[in-house]
């Protein structure tokens, strides 16, 4: 690689709200705003938008983990003091600010990668919207989780209303949205918020462990199956089961598929390159 491209890939790495790492195949996004709890600005959703396209677009990127800096929060929601400063063109701003988060978790829930989100703390407000677009949930036991928008008199964003209800049911997102209950981790768990809870000291390790068991995976078959599964809700069963069937195929064309099928005949443990 010459001495320009890593200057580039080193560029592309810096961000004003977010310290990123990529290890081993792992992205690592961490939201870097601990003396505002994480909260999301505008900077953050721009600095999401152009790192959500750089895990998109690099081969050597096959799993992400997000978490946030700190131990008292994951993320506390959008920063209300630097929205309310661009009264009274707050709406526009907000307009703003929304198009870039959205765009960022399309790119992340669409792309081939397995995203891991590790829940280092409070998670209120944009920060569970944000656990709800991973694919997986890793929570520390000293978690918390709030809806928090109608607190302030306002409606949820960042996709919360699209996977939280398809995650937990719609009467339990809105006794969440309505009356901004705090779950403990124990009780995210239960309700099928997150996918496990571990102590806090252990929940970066646990959810690099996991990233690393699905960096080594078949990564075009899993970006298959998350537009599969995304796909599920809107299709027909017919329409669902022909696309299972196109995507099944085309798995088959693909070095991993094909490998995969070669290493169960030989009785041998597959190895997947991503391709």
């Amino acid at each position: 690689m010459s001495e320009r491209k890593n200057e580039k890939i080193k560029e592309e790495m810096s961000f004003e709200t977010l310290l990123f790492d990529v290890a081993d195949n792992i992205a690592t996004i961490t939201l870097n705003r601990p003396d505002k709890l994480n909260a999301l600005n505008y900077q953050m959703a721009h600095d999401l938008l152009a790192v959500a396209i750089q895990c998109d677009e690099r081969r050597d990127i096959r799993a992400v983990v997000i978490t946030g800096a700190g131990d008292k929060a994951f993320c506390a929601g959008g920063d209300l003091l630097s929205f309310h400063a661009h009264s009274p063109d707050m709406a526009s701003h907000l307009k703003s600010v929304t198009l870039l988060l959205h765009g960022a978790i399309s790119r992340f829930t669409r792309m081939d990668a397995p995203v891991i989100v590790a829940i280092n703390g409070v998670a209120a407000g944009a920060g569970i919207s944000f656990v709800g677009f991973p694919d997986l949930a890793i929570a520390s036991s000293e978690a918390r989780f709030v809806s928090a928008y109608t607190g302030s008199g306002l409606t949820p964003d960042g996709s919360s209303t699209y996977f939280l209800p398809r995650i937990i049911g719609q009467r339990r997102y809105l006794e969440l949205a309505m009356t901004n209950r705090v779950l403990s981790a124990d009780e995210a768990a239960e309700w099928g918020l997150v996918n496990k809870v571990v102590p806090h000291s252990s929940v970066m390790q646990e959810a690099h462990n996991l990233a690393t068991t699905l960096a080594a995976g078949p990564s075009r078959a899993f970006g298959r199956l998350k537009d599969m599964i995304h796909q599920s809700f809107g299709a027909s069963a017919e329409g669902q089961m022909e696309l299972e069937a196109r995507m099944l195929a085309e798995s088959t064309k693909t070095e991993d598929g094909q490998a995969g099928i070669a290493a169960f005949v030989a009785k041998t443990k597959p190895i997947f390159s991503g391709k």
